[in-house]
């Protein structure tokens, strides 16, 4: 007699299907749609999709609350006005990343937006890029909202007052020659 373990048993290859228990929705979902898909009125013929007829509206039919907003908006003459307060909300959508990061929309009336540049480098350079960004804010917010692009640079710092200053002198001129 030699020493060679039992072979184990074989275990099936497919497991046994479980039985649902009839209170289980899932499973009686399931069996469900399986019934759909492989009863009679599958194997009848294929679906085609069916062209869809223009829908008549009427005022009994529902609408969207974005429809009815829509409609508020456009009664009360409010068009105008939330459009230019999109330059606000996007700035950098408007004008891209870049010129977002280093600059900020201050004030916009009467079709003058004013905007702050966080340095002089850049505010030199919206100044060159205004008659751009005056076309690109009408493309987008609607032809003739914005007349004009104001740039204001960063503030510098007062010599006219604090611990340094001298009564009646002509300030930072009197050092520089």
């Amino acid at each position: 007699m030699s020493d060679v373990p039992p072979d184990p048993p074989e275990e099936p290859s497919d497991p046994p299907a479980k039985e649902a228990a009839p209170d289980d929705p899932l499973s009686l979902a399931r069996q469900i749609a399986d019934s759909y898909r492989n009863g009679p009125a599958a194997r009848r013929r294929p679906h085609r999709p069916r062209a869809q007829s223009p829908r008549r509206t009427s005022k009994e039919d529902p609408s969207t609350v974005s429809d009815l907003l829509g409609e508020v908006v456009r009664a009360q003459g409010w068009d105008s006005r939330l459009a230019s307060q999109r330059v606000f909300s996007d700035w950098a959508g408007i004008v891209g990343p870049e010129i977002a990061q280093h600059s900020e929309v201050v004030a916009f009336s009467d079709g003058i937006l004013q905007v702050k540049a966080d340095s002089t480098a850049w505010a030199t350079q919206l100044k060159l890029l205004a008659a751009r960004l005056v076309a690109r804010l009408n493309d987008e917010l609607g032809h003739g909202s914005v007349l004009r692009i104001e740039v204001i640079g960063p503030q510098a710092p007062s010599w006219k007052r604090g611990s340094r200053s001298i009564r009646g002198a002509r300030g930072p001129r009197d050092t520089y020659g």
